[in-house]
């Protein structure tokens, strides 16, 4: 039988397009492994997002455990200027603060110099800076008050004023920041203490050889803030008053020199209140994504990715139960009580006037009611534990995206063999249409023989 290198060559026949639809139709046995994968793909990015919103849900519940919540209190200022943070060691109170002064930090400049790179110190110099303002009973600078420290930094041969700077800064312990500045006439060296507070401002420099020298109508020496808490004179060397108020620490701002400024210091009930409506928002915004995720059919008539799956129906159980069990040991046992309550579509409403009216008059019912007398105690700590078993190592949520993910690795070999499988009956159906090219070429040869051999039989009966 002859060969046959391409198909329909010999019986002129479209045996390429039929082998190509018999592939397709063959094919046709993948898809419902590639939707299967799809969906089970789909499912773990499901998971996925699932576990988001439980584990922001998780943070709002933490939140609710944590006893400090309920004894934080807030420190709030009427005026501009001044603000104030309240610690745990904080204690309710009322204070009027007045702001006498801010603190500054001291700059001193030296005379100028024609040149900013050009060489000033022929030899090795010695640069000693002073430290300390000394201030009267008036609150004047005192010119003749020794400095209270000092600091020699070595200026090496050669150097121009560009170099002295660099000496300064590279030097930790200098205790200020130099640069310099054109004043029109020349470059001046100016230095800036680092720190503010009369302790730490710069009042004095020296250079014991060399063209450089103090310019003492530049001086401005740091000074401490001063403000009166209560009537009481409190001094700070820094802008950040700490321990003037136990537990407060204020933030001055120059703005506020001269002003007379309430403070404040009570529990914080807007933490409290805010912590309950992230919990209601977070859970609210986790049943809307558990909603999407489970419905059924919709504008494209397309299913959510986990409808009727049974982890999440094992955790809508699971957190519907314990918001809605009583908590025992505390005047208030169930969360309606706060005017927190599920509604018909498994949502949380909350009852603002209710909650504001317990959190200002015994926000210690919703420390029982929440935190417990320990972590396992109350509402938050036992949906905390709930939550831990959704979203541990070994908990629902990684157990289903492992499912999910074996299910995806089975479907990928069934495809790989599938796939084998298909082309393997491919190309039998190939060698079949090579022999039935080759059969039909054989009978057309034969055919168009014997035709010329009867033509000719013909031809030879008529001759006779």
């Amino acid at each position: 039988m002859a060969s046959i290198s391409s198909l329909g060559i010999g019986s002129g026949l479209d045996l390429n397009g039929l082998l190509d639809q018999l592939r397709s139709a063959e094919r046709e046995k993948l898809a419902p492994l590639t939707a299967q994968k799809s969906q089970e793909q789909a499912k773990i990015s499901a998971y996925g997002r699932l576990q988001s919103g439980l584990d922001k849900f998780q943070d709002a519940v933490a939140a609710l455990n944590d006893p400090a919540l309920f004894e934080g209190l807030s420190a709030k200022v009427q005026g501009d200027g001044l603000s104030a943070t309240a610690g745990a060691e904080a204690s309710p109170g009322r204070y009027e603060v007045s702001v006498n002064r801010t603190a500054t930090a001291g700059t001193l400049a030296t005379t100028a110099a024609t040149s900013r790179d050009e060489e000033l110190f022929a030899s090795a110099a010695s640069l000693t800076l002073e430290f300390g303002a000394t201030y009267d009973a008036d609150g004047n600078f005192d010119e003749t008050a020794p400095a209270l420290s000092s600091l020699n930094i070595d200026i090496a041969a050669g150097s121009s004023l560009e170099d002295v700077r660099d000496a300064i800064n590279a030097n930790e312990e200098a205790g200020v920041d130099a640069s310099i500045v054109n004043d029109g006439s020349g470059y001046r060296l100016a230095l800036s203490s680092r720190e503010t507070g009369a302790k730490a401002s710069v009042v004095g420099l020296s250079f014991d050889s060399g063209p450089l020298s103090e310019d003492t109508a530049t001086l401005r020496p740091g000074n401490d803030a001063e403000l009166g808490i209560n009537g009481i004179t409190v001094t700070s060397p820094t802008n950040t008053v700490e321990g003037a108020i136990q537990g407060v620490t204020l933030e001055l701002d120059p703005s506020s020199t001269g002003e007379t400024l309430s403070l404040e210091v009570s529990r914080d009930t807007d933490g409290l209140k805010k912590a309950v409506e992230k919990m209601v928002s977070s859970y609210n915004e986790l049943q809307s994504t558990i909603g999407r995720m489970t419905a059924y059919g919709g504008e494209d008539n397309t299913s959510g990715e986990l409808i009727g799956d049974r982890t999440v129906r094992n955790i809508e159980s699971d957190m519907t139960r314990d918001l809605t069990s009583s908590v025992a040991g505390g005047e208030v046992s169930l969360m309606s009580q706060l005017g927190v309550s599920l509604n018909e579509k498994g949502r949380l409403e909350l009852d603002e006037d209710k909650l504001d009216e317990i959190v200002a008059a015994n926000p210690e019912q919703l420390a029982d009611f929440f935190a417990g007398a320990d972590e396992a105690g109350g509402l938050a700590g036992r949906m905390d534990a709930t939550l831990g078993r959704f979203l541990g190592e070994d908990g629902l949520i990684a157990s289903a995206i492992e499912g999910s993910e074996s299910q995806v690795e089975s479907l990928d070999r069934r495809y790989v063999r599938m796939e084998q499988s298909v082309d393997r009956t491919v190309e039998r159906y190939r060698a079949q249409f090579g022999q039935l090219d080759a059969m039909i070429a054989n009978m057309n040869q034969t055919s168009s023989y014997l035709s010329q051999q009867f033509a000719s039989l013909d031809a030879q009966l008529g001759r006779g």
